[in-house]
């Protein structure tokens, strides 16, 4: 009897996200209409997905544009973040004089930034990608930083009294030890590039999600609007757990502290 209740409790551990989306959905789906709300103010997930259905090619066509700009700027942010991480975990000096400003930076609310680098860099790939970079980058060398300091210097000196050097330390201790802080840094750097591609797209767009929701807007299509929302909403999803998989395959799960 153990059993069976041990798999229903991991049934629904592992279907627990599932099933409560789908009871928000069908809630709203039977409350909508019961309301007396008309499509133009709230429409019902059943028109969004019809419309999603219907309008598949134009949501994709501008789909790909604005992945093209979270994927370059989260590489980005990967390519800098980490070998940033390192200088400041291996120097205290560098520590001290490039940690305040990248606190600065990051206390600049990004939406001030897009104005500014559509003036500098034009109103093609380059704001979208740079105000995605910037809006990821913070995370990755945070989460880097730490998970490198939360090393226990007693298995650091254990490694070192047998010989091996700081190479050795470094790839076959520091960083396994790491990757789960590195790969947290990157899920959330990764949904905020979403965020920041999008925002960059507000500001100046002739293609993308975020350009394609304000011509929505204009237009007073409610249902398009929530389409691009849920559009960009997955797009946020699934990018999130390609890295979730990405980490399971070359991190080791730590037990969880319950």
């Amino acid at each position: 009897m153990s059993g069976k209740k041990r798999a229903r409790t991991s049934w629904l551990e592992r279907y627990s996200a599932l099933l409560v989306a789908a009871m928000l959905i069908a809630a709203w789906q039977i409350l909508v209409p019961l309301s007396g709300l008309s499509a133009f103010v709230l429409p019902t997930p059943l028109a969004i997905a019809t419309r999603m259905i219907n309008d598949a090619p134009l949501l994709v066509a501008h789909l790909y544009v604005t992945l093209f700009e979270v994927i370059v700027g989260f590489g980005m942010g990967v390519l800098v973040g980490v070998p940033l991480a390192l200088s400041i975990f291996y120097s205290r000096p560098f520590e001290r004089a490039i940690y305040p400003i990248l606190v600065g930076l990051q206390t600049v609310p990004k939406v001030s930034l897009a104005p500014i680098l559509v003036l500098y860099l034009g109103y093609g790939w380059a704001p979208k990608i740079v105000l995605a970079f910037l809006i990821s980058f913070f995370p990755i060398v945070i989460s880097t930083v730490v998970g490198l300091q939360s090393l226990d210097t007693n298995l650091v000196n254990l490694v070192r009294s047998m010989g091996a050097n700081e190479w050795q330390t470094f790839f076959k201790l520091r960083l396994p030890a790491a990757l789960p802080n590195i790969f947290g840094g990157f899920k959330v750097a990764i949904s905020l590039a979403v965020i920041g591609a999008v925002i960059g797209e507000y500001v100046a767009a002739e293609r993308g999600l975020g350009y394609l929701q304000l011509q929505a807007n204009s237009l007073f299509d409610t249902t398009l609007n929530f389409a691009t929302v849920v559009t960009i909403s997955l797009l946020g999803v699934i990018l999130y757990y390609i890295i979730d998989v990405v980490e399971a395959r070359v991190s080791y799960k730590r037990d969880d502290a319950k």
